[in-house]
């Protein structure tokens, strides 16, 4: 009644080379990490064109240094931004406490004490500056 099936099923895997390379967990998390960190330095640069001050450049080249390492050596780009408003401050520094969370979330998966201690410092230093002026002022 039946016919037998003379192709193989699209769902069998097992034993069938892949078309496409597979990264590790430990890859896909450095890559994660240096994203995050990317993404965090890029809105330091933006906070560091508004607000220049030495701990905001050295942070930003703490960040340049783990991201090129976590990227084998290729280096980040720097993001530059034109004169902003006030309000907008408030904003950047949340974003990069946001940013930071994501990326100590993801070193401490990792293991990666270096990464998350820098994170973490991150989420210190952007923490009182996210608070929106008006709050701050209470």
């Amino acid at each position: 009644m039946y016919e037998p099936i003379r192709t193989k099923s699209v769902h069998t895997t097992a034993g069938t080379p892949s078309d496409f390379p597979h990264r590790s967990r430990e890859e896909e998390l450095d890559i994660q990490l240096a994203g995050h960190l990317a993404a965090l330095l890029a809105v330091t640069d933006e906070i560091r064109a508004i607000e220049p001050s030495a701990d905001l450049d050295a942070a930003a080249e703490r960040l340049a240094e783990r991201v090129a390492r976590l990227r084998g050596g290729v280096a980040p780009v720097h993001a530059s931004a034109a004169a902003v408003r006030e309000p907008h401050v408030v904003a950047l520094h949340q974003r990069a406490h946001a940013l930071a969370g994501r990326a100590l979330v993801v070193a401490a998966s990792r293991a990666d004490t270096a990464g998350a201690i820098l994170a973490a410092e991150r989420m210190d230093a952007h923490a009182p500056a996210a608070e929106p002026r008006e709050l701050a002022a209470r």
